[in-house]
């Protein structure tokens, strides 16, 4: 499968009709009030999912309550992009007769939610075998990206979203905080950082294989551990 930057197509398990299979944890009510907490071998993400993509957000609560991640290795790394994970092939000693399977679920487009740095997203299919742009069930991304300026984002406009524009907000958020506005409205978002940004900058700078290897870190960092904890007041 040739691999494009523009077009975060799934490096794990090929998509199958049969043995599809989601996690069973049951959400409670007061886990929409709680952060997701990520231990990474890099650093510690505190993450905070959006209300406005409830199946994604429902979805992923339900992979950190059953544990899926522990033991997942962060497999495809683009500094100045993103860091994305979720392929249980990356497990140690991987066995492949006891892996969950992918699934997908329906794309929730919202024009609030863009990817600004620090947003996390489900990775996808590419729409030539995906047009409805269906999302992974377990492979998820979290954006770097990098700081444009107005010439750049003109640019992106013009040649990446197909003369779409961007709000005067977003542009505002990219222009300072930065991120990766060729993939608004194309993959989708279900949250963001409350904190972490220092373990993101450190995964996204690990040496990989470059693109022909499938930007692979050429050392394992792996998830640790995952729970939903008590939400700060921000």
């Amino acid at each position: 499968m040739k691999i494009h930057l523009t077009s975060l197509l799934l490096l794990a398990l090929l998509f199958s009709k049969i043995n599809l299979a989601q996690p069973v944890a049951k959400i409670k009510k007061s886990d929409f009030k709680k952060d997701v907490e990520m231990v990474t071998d890099a650093g510690t993400f505190i993450i905070r999912l959006s209300d406005s993509t409830p199946i994604h957000r429902d979805n992923f609560i339900k992979l950190i309550k059953s544990k899926f991640y522990k033991g997942i290795a962060f497999h495809r790394v683009i500094s100045g992009f993103m860091i994305q994970a979720g392929d249980e092939k990356s497990r140690d000693n991987a066995d492949s007769t006891k892996f969950m399977r992918d699934y997908t679920l329906p794309a929730e487009f919202m024009p609030s939610l863009f990817h600004k740095k620090g947003v996390i997203a489900a990775a996808r299919w590419g729409d030539d075998i995906n047009p409805k742009r269906n999302s992974s069930g377990v492979q998820f991304y979290i954006v770097q990206g990098r700081v444009h300026t107005d010439f750049t984002l003109d640019s992106t406009e013009t040649y990446r979203l197909k003369g779409r524009k961007l709000p005067e907000m977003h542009r505002a958020v990219y222009k300072t905080l930065g991120g990766s506005p060729h993939l608004d409205q194309n993959y989708t978002i279900f949250g963001e950082l409350v904190s972490g940004f220092d373990a993101l900058d450190k995964i996204a700078s690990t040496p990989t294989s470059g693109k022909a290897g499938g930007d692979r870190p050429l050392g394992s960092i792996k998830i640790l551990k995952t729970k939903m904890v008590k939400r700060k007041s921000s």
